[in-house]
């Protein structure tokens, strides 16, 4: 019987000695990889992730000038190792002799950063029990997102990154109500921000560098780091179009929120809407790097990062910001101002040479100043270029001449007499009957020429009511009045994010189009008794300063209709996006005899202001119109000037407030063309006397 038993007892020692042998040869010759790839995913797991800063693209000028870069700032920062001495929230295994010379690192850091800033003691504290406050609240959430992940809070919000952190936190405390545990379950969480630098001082000057590099050079927590910063060399100049960098909203977040290294970092910047910052947001972002360690601080992994692009615009900075000054320093009417808006285009190319809208801010301070900027009656911050819309006047009359013209609704010959009195009731009278008590009927024959001449308003309210509502629209929208301009570079239009500079799309019609106009389908009818009105610039028709330069730039070009180009990368130059809006010759030379006459002979409407200007000297020749509104009153002046070598730009101007188009508008048009001479696009500038 005892034999037995040592024999049962044998057989199955020998068996479990068989089933270990065999194991571990397994794991010697069959599974060596395998534990070794779960070896290194542990490791990995317990290892950190580093993310490598990217640099913004540049915004650059038509020249290649610098208007928007990243440039190093310096930050005295802290480590959160250091900075959560000061949180009691906190658990920490140290030793209590570490945590006590920690202490008085701690100490001495806010002591010398109050002395370094002339500040007291409790604001750096205050200051680091901000970065304290953050970092929980990160770590809160970490929490409560792991410990409740099927919470019925999320299916409220598109995405986990929607859920609001006050949210969260209630109803962390809802589903775990013990406090103690709630401390434990956050401190049990680990997050990558808890192992970055947190800035604690900007230093400003290279001395406030150096000192601090001397103050704390013995305290391994604290570093002098470089951090980029937008800046925007010309500061306010050319402000709206450029845009401005801030923190994310809720929307930009969105952008890029299924990408890990493109989305936005509690401390990154993106483009704030308007302005070419934010319109090319996606191509002026950069993507982070990465660094990945395992456990052992071995470099496992390594994302490199790709810096964002530059954008390039058509705008001269240089010419935009002459004029600017300019407009800032004129001695406007006391009724003028401070808005105006002043567009310059290159009619070859399309290409916008200056947009100018007045008043102006500064980019450097906008992130700062915003809500002040925003709450500013004189609205710096909208663009009034393309983003306001007003009332055209008498600067919409060479289009009307053409539609009237182009139906055979007038002859070149035909007149239409101004008689000096008063037009009937539902009509408009002439401005010099207002003004003078007279008519254009006692200077000459009232005919095409002269009428454009003249900006007679009995001509072209009666031209206008002959001419059928729809073909009036039809020429209107063929000059790009009513519908918006896509001045976002292809990249963005094609396969980018809906983005758009901000703007007005105007109104050709009685009624307010109800959506976005893309086509003339959508342009709601113009009421037959409207017409009249519409002739003159007045009742509901709206334009912008840019589409005014636009379709006087078509007319420049012959009849040929281009988009404005705002991005050098754009490629809308090319003779395949020109559309011949089949204007007659006859037409175009009248159009043109007129507008030459508004500038250069006795009783055109801007002959006074260009009568010793100089251009024709300088070998260009002006074509323009005045333009001025009542309710509300607005000055203008439009026009393109050309030169001996085939050259041409169009300009506009529009002046807020302003009672007449000739001594409100025309002036800061004649000086603006002369700018451009100086620069080089027009004519030939005269050699400086010494």
């Amino acid at each position: 019987m005892y034999d037995r038993r040592i024999k049962i007892f044998v057989i199955l020692i020998a068996i479990l000695l068989s089933v270990c042998l065999v194991r571990l040869t397994q794991m010697q010759l069959l599974s060596h990889s395998f534990y070794s790839d779960e070896i290194a995913k542990l490791k990995l797991r317990r290892g950190r992730s580093h993310q490598l800063k990217t640099v913004r693209g540049k915004i650059l000028d038509r020249n290649g000038k610098v208007l928007a870069a990243d440039e190093p700032q310096f930050q005295l920062c802290i480590n959160y190792t250091l900075s959560s001495l000061l949180d009691e929230r906190v658990q920490r295994p140290d030793a209590r002799q570490e945590m006590e010379n920690k202490l008085d690192d701690l100490q001495q850091i806010i002591e010398k950063s109050a002395r370094f800033k002339g500040v007291e003691p409790a604001q750096m504290t205050e200051k680091i029990q901000k970065i304290n406050d953050f970092i929980w609240s990160q770590r809160t959430f970490q929490a409560w997102r792991s410990s409740f992940p099927n919470s019925e809070v999320l299916q409220k919000y598109d995405g986990i990154m929607s859920v609001p952190l006050s949210q969260a936190i209630v109803d962390f405390e809802k589903k775990q109500p013990d406090p103690v545990e709630r401390l434990r379950l956050v401190n049990k969480v680990d997050i990558a921000e808890m192992y970055n630098s947190w800035p604690l001082l900007e230093l400003e000057t290279d001395d406030d560098i150096f000192t601090a590099q001397l103050e704390f050079l013995d305290i391994d927590d604290v570093q002098v780091l470089p951090k980029a910063r937008r800046a925007y060399p010309y500061r306010a100049v050319a402000a709206q179009t450029i845009g401005w960098v801030g923190l994310p909203q809720k929307d930009d977040r969105r952008l890029f929120e299924n990408d890990r290294l493109f989305s936005y970092l509690n401390d990154e910047v993106c483009g704030r809407e308007d302005g070419v910052e934010y319109v090319c947001e996606t191509v002026l972002r950069g993507r982070r790097g990465e660094e990945i360690y395992d456990i052992d601080r071995e470099l496992v992994n390594r994302t490199e990062t790709r810096f964002g692009k530059d954008v390039s615009l058509t705008l001269d900075i240089e010419l935009q910001q002459r004029i600017e000054k300019y407009l800032a320093g004129y001695n406007h009417a006391p009724n003028s101002g401070p808005g105006m808006a002043v567009v310059v285009i290159d009619v070859a190319a399309a290409d916008v040479l200056a947009m100018v809208s007045m008043p102006v801010f500064d980019l450097n301070r906008a992130r700062y100043d915003y809500a002040a900027l925003d709450q500013d009656p004189n609205e710096p911050l909208r663009n009034r270029a393309i983003n306001k819309h007003y009332p055209p006047g008498s600067a919409v009359k060479p289009l009307i001449l053409i539609a009237g013209l182009e139906s055979g609704e007038i002859t070149p010959d035909e007149i239409i007499p101004c008689p000096a009195k008063k037009a009937p009731k539902g009509w408009p009278s002439c401005w010099i009957f207002s003004r003078y008590q007279s008519g254009h009927d006692y200077l000459g024959r009232n005919s095409v020429r002269n009428a454009i001449k003249w900006s007679c308003n009995i001509y072209f309210s009666r031209l206008a009511d002959r001419i059928d509502p729809l073909v009036l629209q039809q020429w209107l929208f063929k000059f790009g009045y009513g519908h918006k301009t896509p001045l976002a570079p292809p990249m963005i239009r094609e396969t980018g994010p809906n983005r758009n500079l901000r703007q007005q799309q105007g109104q050709i019609s009685t009624g307010i189009p109800k959506s976005t106009v893309s086509q003339f389908q959508q342009i709601p009818p113009l009421k037959s008794n409207e017409r009249r009105y519409f002739g003159i610039g007045q009742g509901n028709l709206r334009v912008t300063p840019l589409q005014v330069a636009n379709a006087f730039a078509a007319i420049a070009r012959g009849g040929v209709y281009k988009l404005p180009r705002l991005f050098m990368d754009d490629p809308n130059d090319s003779e395949l996006d020109a559309v011949d809006l089949n204007i007659s010759p006859q037409t175009l030379a009248l159009i043109r005899d007129g507008m030459s006459a508004v500038v250069n002979e006795p009783g055109g409407t801007a002959y006074k202001e260009f009568l010793h200007s100089g251009l024709d000297e300088q070998g260009v020749n002006v074509y323009g119109k005045t333009g001025s509104t009542e309710q509300p009153n607005n000055a203008w002046f439009g026009g393109f000037v050309t030169d001996s070598r085939g050259r041409s730009i169009s300009i506009a101007v529009v002046v807020e407030g302003g009672q007449h188009g000739s001594s409100d508008a025309a002036p800061l048009a004649r000086d603006t063309i002369q700018f451009c001479i100086e620069a080089g696009y027009i004519g030939q500038a005269q050699p400086t006397v010494q």
